[in-house]
């Protein structure tokens, strides 16, 4: 198992990940990233941002069904 010496910035301690790992989940500078605790153990895994509203229809092919009136329906939930 690899090991990782940690450094100190400010009051946090920072720990680096392989650059292997960094490119096979697409993680950048900025990245977010869930962090669970259990015990002893500290688990990160790649956070994954859910699409907003815009782009989903974006991405929706052009001439599928579209309920009347949709562009003028007023929001319900959390939609941005």
């Amino acid at each position: 198992m690899p090991t990782a010496a940690l450094r100190r910035s400010g009051g946090s301690l920072i720990v680096t990940i392989p650059q292997a790992y960094a490119e096979q989940n697409r993680l950048e500078a900025g990245s977010l990233v869930c962090i669970e605790i259990n015990g002893d153990e500290l688990k990160l895994k790649p956070g994954r941002q859910r699409p907003k509203l815009v782009e989903l229809l974006a991405a929706t092919p052009p001439g599928l069904c579209r309920a009347e009136g949709w562009d003028e329906m007023p929001a319900v939930g959390n939609e941005e």
